[in-house]
């Protein structure tokens, strides 16, 4: 999943992020531009966990949840 600019972006170079792994306390990010990875906390990117982390561990348990 492809983090929106406007929430987060990468630490070293300001490019854009994806999310490449979820457990139950952080999420994996990798950078699109320089390659940098990292891992961050479930709630980095300011949405109260429910943009990313919440349907990211909807999605891997099977529950199918889409935010809406």
């Amino acid at each position: 999943m492809l983090v929106d600019l406007k929430d987060g972006s990468c630490r070293s170079c300001n490019g854009q992020l994806e999310i490449t792994v979820v457990d139950d306390a952080t999420m994996s990010v990798v950078c699109l531009e320089c390659s940098d990875n990292y891992d961050v906390e479930s709630d980095a990117f300011g949405d109260g966990c429910m943009k990313y982390f919440f349907p990211l561990m909807a999605q891997r348990d099977g529950i199918g949840f889409t935010g809406e």
